[in-house]
């Protein structure tokens, strides 16, 4: 059995990502009301509410990888060609995360057919997602490079709490409409939820415009 924390199976990460996740628990522990108890189930709470459906999604370009190559990612240039799936996620080789991609992989021409791209977005920096653009998400869509977390803040997915920052985002997936709305957000854990309901408000946004 593998604990799961923050999105991710702990069993995946690094030393480095286990050192900075212990040193945020111990200073919860340190404040006097936060039970101990409270703290040790804690699953992972984002530091602010995500954007809400209906609102517009901030226009971002980052790096990112594809096929194993350097890229540029415009939402902006993305949303001409149709609806746009942003899904965040903790870090990239980790076990959920790795199954999130490979999922989303197997669907992608499905979201294709529905005129809609995709692409993920994690902390790690461009040299991993190079190798994760290949091995995880199968050359089919782009992974970008967030590692100073700026379009993870953007999106109110950063993980927080009581000054304790970790380093890496929630796991949760955004629809945006080629006008910038938000068409659905979802929030889960789990990875197969992601992909299916992304599919699914993508085609309803197709249908209703017939």
């Amino acid at each position: 059995m593998s604990l799961e924390l923050f999105g991710f199976r702990m069993a995946d990460a690094s030393p480095k990502i286990l050192a900075r996740i212990g040193a945020g628990l111990l200073r919860l522990a340190k404040l006097p009301f936060i039970p101990v108890a409270a703290i040790m189930m804690w699953t992972g709470l984002p530091a602010q509410a995500q954007l809400r459906v209906g609102a517009k999604a901030p226009m971002f370009a980052l790096e990112a990888a594809l096929a194993g190559g350097s890229v540029t990612f415009s939402l902006q240039d993305a949303l001409k060609k149709g609806p746009v799936v942003v899904f965040f996620y903790p870090k990239s080789f980790t076990g959920v995360c790795t199954e999130e991609a490979n999922l989303f992989a197997e669907a992608m021409d499905d979201f294709t057919k529905a005129g809609a791209s995709v692409i993920g977005i994690s902390s790690d920096n461009i040299e991993t997602q190079k190798k994760f653009s290949s091995m995880a998400c199968r050359d089919k869509f782009a992974v970008g490079a967030d590692p100073e977390m700026k379009v993870i803040k953007a999106y109110d997915v950063g993980f927080g709490m009581a000054g304790a920052v970790l380093p890496f985002a929630d796991r949760v997936s955004y629809v945006i409409a080629p006008d910038g709305t938000i068409l659905s957000r979802i929030k889960n854990s789990a990875a197969s939820p992601h992909v299916v309901q992304s599919l699914a408000a993508v085609r309803a946004w197709k249908d209703a415009r017939r």
